[in-house]
């Protein structure tokens, strides 16, 4: 399946059904007076979050939503029949913004959060009711009232515990596939992973999520590489992992490669730098990689960073990384955190 994490969708609520214009005809009953019943109220356009849904899959291929009509008044004071509300169903986490001004609409963080995005319109009101002791038998009835329209824009954001952020090829999902039952693509060159995987980790009691996005490089902040795209996914963590490659073959020093790290999430989000920050100096499994750890892991440590010199492949190092999350999730979970983006 296709990730999907933005999309555009157009929304109309249904139109409020006609107010009728009749007389009451029945034999021996001359003179009924007047029994048009009003129009149904058109349905409503509603956005809802689902944990069957993973991806803006649907909203990106049938970006046109329309809700049902309200039927128009009948004689015999019938009201017509309401129209039937449209529900569209998206993944937990996606912000609905106005496609027109950008301004955030609601933000779907939790299962069955649902706001309505266009109301149908009022039903017209059928003659019966313009009748009054000096004007019997009023011809007039009302239209029914036009449903909203409007342009959405929806954006996904991944809900999860941990970040992991690194450059390409740094081993993000070799970790992964290491630490839980997610399956990325693992190979050889950079951007393997395209899109962002998550993972559930269990580890001594405690559950949590792991989310892999595709590698960061300088100049993510703007645009660059894949940037802006999936950087947004990492604004929901509670903790952001950074993987450095410990790699003789990495041509970046592993001090440099944090540091651009830091810079990028800094310069996308400054409330980034401000959540629990672990490093990872990946791949300590290869030849000469204690050599390039050293003084790197003597920067973080410097700058206040729990860090750990690990491997993914092997498994080397990673059960401190795991007992390092779960102390620090516990914090948080005490803490009653709750990013606010």
């Amino acid at each position: 399946m296709d990730f999907i994490d933005e999309s555009r969708i157009f929304v109309k609520a249904g139109n409020g059904g006609n107010g009728c214009c009749s007389f009451r005809r029945e034999k021996f009953i001359p003179k009924g007076g007047p029994d048009g019943g009003d129009g149904g109220k058109g349905g409503d356009v509603i956005i809802v979050a689902s944990p069957h849904v993973n991806t803006l899959l649907d909203q990106r291929y049938h970006p046109h939503y329309r809700a049902e009509k309200g039927r128009h008044g009948e004689g015999r004071n019938c009201t017509g029949r309401s129209g039937k509300d449209l529900i569209i169903p998206v993944p937990v986490g996606t912000q609905v913004k106005d496609f027109e001004t950008g301004d955030l609409v609601a933000d779907l963080v939790e299962v069955d959060n649902r706001v309505i995005l266009a109301r149908g319109g009022k039903g017209g009101r059928g003659n019966a009711r313009f009748a009054t002791s000096t004007r019997q038998a009023p011809l007039y009835c009302e239209p029914g009232v036009l449903g909203e329209e409007k342009s959405y824009k929806l954006e996904l954001k991944l809900l999860a515990d941990v970040g992991l952020v690194g450059f390409p090829n740094a081993g993000k999902s070799t970790f992964i596939s290491h630490v839980s039952s997610a399956r990325p693509k693992i190979a050889d060159y950079p951007f393997t992973t395209l899109v962002p995987n998550l993972g559930v980790v269990r580890w001594k009691g405690s559950d949590f999520v792991v989310a892999d996005i595709p590698g960061i490089i300088e100049g993510a902040h703007t645009g660059t590489g894949l940037g802006l795209r999936f950087l947004r996914h990492i604004e929901r963590t509670r903790i952001i992992l950074y993987m450095v490659d410990l790699s003789p073959d990495n041509d970046r020093d592993p001090v440099n490669e944090l540091e651009v790290l830091i810079h990028e999430l800094g310069s996308y989000s400054e409330s980034l730098l401000e959540r629990k920050q672990i490093v990872v100096f990946n791949k300590c499994d290869l030849t000469d990689a204690d050599i390039r750890a050293k003084d790197a892991v003597a920067f973080a440590r410097s700058r206040g960073y729990p860090c750990f010199v690990a491997s993914g492949l092997t498994g080397a190092g990673i059960d401190d990384v795991l007992n390092e999350i779960v102390k620090d999730l516990y914090e948080h979970k005490s803490e009653g955190f709750s990013p606010q983006v």
